[in-house]
């Protein structure tokens, strides 16, 4: 018996429909079951970005704070979400400067291990600011023990150098900071003319120290032991030079002087060859006259001639020099050592007007203007009343 086709038709859209609906009820049913079982992992991540954003606020805020010096609130701000930061390295070592800046140095220790823990592979990072904190404390052992794990595995670092090299000169251990310069020189660690200056002032500190020593033997190793370019250094010639007459060894600063002043020449170290008393004053004063030849109108040489000339007992040739020195640039010193040799040779009136010159020039004033005084007639046995009621006796100062 065949079914009409209306019903047919009809329980086939029924069956269809019917269908329809459970799939559309199953498919609910299992995306709401796939949404409830998702809601943990969500939540979660929520919370997650919720506490990341959280640490990215409390970093500002201490980094913030730091900047402004506010050190217990900075620290506070950047340890309270540090572990869930994403860059807790930061957060740390922000947090061991406030504590450093606070004197903590105990928790400024205990912030910089938990930053090598966050991030064992940044020990560079972690040990350069721990050498700076220590710096800053004054902690140089600790500071040096540090730059020297630093060195070992970050030789080539050019700030851990400056580290080094401003270390060992708060330290004085110029010995340390000679053999560091080429390494300074050769990463370019400071500039051409901060690395001369501190080439100087190594090298100096170096002869001071050898010339500290018994003996001049250290000394005049130091200096052989200088690099040549060095040894031509003015700076470091005087002071060689005013070391060893300190030592007593004039006989050795005057050929010194001799030939620095040869090679290269100087007013400076002229006025010192003049100054030193050397072995033969005759051959000195030689020399020092076939250096006028070409520098006639030296008022450092026409002294330093004087000077030899009174060492060789040569008077007028004395008196003649200074005087002509005088007349080209007056100093002090020129006066006062004319006005002397004038004083011996019997012209006190000549002397006199040297000395006056030579404290005008020292005082860069002329000196003052005083009236005339009525004439003094007592003899030197007249008491004090006798003098002339316009004249105060001066006050006798007390030892006490």
């Amino acid at each position: 018996m065949f079914i009409q086709g209306p019903l047919l038709n009809t329980r086939l859209a029924f069956f269809v429909l019917v269908n329809g609906v459970v799939f559309g009820l199953l498919y609910f049913l299992i995306r709401a079951m796939v949404r409830a079982w998702g809601v943990p992992g969500r939540v979660r991540n929520w919370r997650e970005q919720r506490g990341l954003r959280k640490a990215r606020n409390a970093l500002t805020q201490g980094l913030l704070e730091l900047s402004e010096g506010h050190w217990k609130s900075a620290e506070k701000s950047l340890i309270r979400h540090a572990e869930k930061s994403e860059t807790p390295l930061l957060n740390y070592l922000a947090a061991a400067r406030s504590a450093q800046q606070q004197g903590a140095h105990e928790k400024r220790d205990l912030y910089l291990q938990l930053a090598h823990e966050s991030m064992p592979s940044a020990d560079v990072a972690v040990a350069l600011t721990q050498a700076e904190l220590q710096l800053d404390h004054e902690q140089y052992e600790h500071a040096l023990a540090t730059l020297m794990h630093l060195r070992q595995i970050a030789p080539r670092h050019a700030y851990v150098l400056k580290l080094l090299k401003e270390l060992y000169e708060r330290l004085g251990d110029w010995e340390q900071l000679r053999a560091l310069i080429p390494e300074l020189k050769k990463r370019k660690v400071v500039e051409k003319e901060e690395l001369e200056r501190l080439e100087c002032a190594v090298f100096e500190k170096l002869l001071e120290q050898a010339s500290a020593e018994e003996g001049v033997e250290t000394l005049v190793a130091t200096w052989k032991g200088l690099p040549g370019p060095m040894r031509n250094t003015l700076s470091l010639a005087r002071l060689y030079s005013d070391l060893l007459v300190a030592k007593k060894r004039p006989d050795l600063a005057e050929p010194h002087l001799r030939e620095a002043i040869s090679r290269e020449w100087s007013e400076a170290l002229v006025g010192r060859y003049g100054a030193v008393a050397g072995s033969d004053p005759a051959q000195q004063l030689t020399v020092a006259e076939r250096w006028l030849q070409e520098h006639p109108r030296s008022p450092e040489l026409l002294l330093a001639l004087g000077r030899l000339s009174l060492r060789n007992k040569l008077w007028g040739k004395a008196r003649s020099y200074m005087e002509a020195s005088l007349g080209i640039a007056p100093t002090t010193d020129a006066c006062l050592e004319l006005g002397v040799l004038l004083e011996k040779m019997g012209e006190c009136e000549k002397a006199i007007a040297c000395f006056r010159s030579g404290l005008e020039i020292s005082r860069e004033l002329p000196l003052p203007e005083i009236p005339d005084l009525p004439a003094l007639t007592r003899q030197p046995s007249d008491s004090v009343k006798d003098l002339p009621t316009d004249i105060n006796p001066p006050k006798r100062l007390s030892r006490e």
